[in-house]
């Protein structure tokens, strides 16, 4: 399926937003999430799925000021 991550296009083969995170080596428990512009929360991204065209933001926090 085709979806947009952090604004670039991708083709992926997962199904839910805990697939996603796994298949692209994203770990922690301090990521932020969200599918189409809505939050989702750490303890629902197994049951977050994803849909063809999808916009997948993923924020980690950066170390430095």
């Amino acid at each position: 399926m085709n979806i947009i991550v952090n604004g670039e296009r991708q083709v992926v083969h997962a199904s839910t937003l805990a697939d996603l995170l796994s298949a692209l080596e994203y770990e922690g428990d301090w990521l932020a999430t969200a599918i189409n512009g809505d939050l989702v929360h750490r303890e629902d991204r197994a049951d977050a799925r994803l849909e063809d065209g999808d916009r997948i933001e993923i924020l980690s926090p950066m170390q430095g000021g």
